[in-house]
């Protein structure tokens, strides 16, 4: 026996899902991320709206640097971190 309104509901483009990020495919895979207990704490606390949202475009924004920059970059951090 079908249950809901029969007919289906008249409003339902006023109740659809809209996407919340614009996003070439769907956010559906999972990683772990460790990260110090300062950090975790600061993100539960609301320091970070939408901090998974911040974290993808973070990512997003390393995988689309050139190859050069990354090298670059990579080596100034050597560098940093060995002077330091």
């Amino acid at each position: 026996m079908p249950k809901g309104r029969p007919g289906g509901n008249p409003e339902l483009a006023k109740y659809h899902f809209e996407q919340k990020y614009d996003w070439d495919e769907p956010c559906t895979e999972k990683m772990t991320l460790r990260l110090p207990p300062s950090m975790k704490a600061a993100i539960k606390a609301g320091k970070i709206r939408d901090w998974q949202e911040v974290a993808r475009k973070a990512i997003a924004a390393a995988l689309e640097e050139k190859p050069s920059e990354k090298a670059s970059a990579a080596a100034t951090a050597t560098t940093t971190a060995a002077h330091q």
